[in-house]
């Protein structure tokens, strides 16, 4: 029963830093160009 709900903690978890990244990813950020492609030089275009 206990790794049953690590696993469901660790499943929300993982979720939610997902839909993080996506989220800022969507508003133009990113962790590859400092968290903000706007000041990138072109860098992270081919990402978006």
């Amino acid at each position: 029963m206990g790794t049953l709900i690590v696993g469901g903690v660790l499943f929300i978890i993982v979720g939610f830093v997902i839909k993080t990244m996506v989220r800022d990813k969507r508003k133009g950020k990113s962790l590859q160009c400092g968290c903000d492609c706007s000041k990138c030089s072109g860098h992270c275009s081919q990402y978006k």
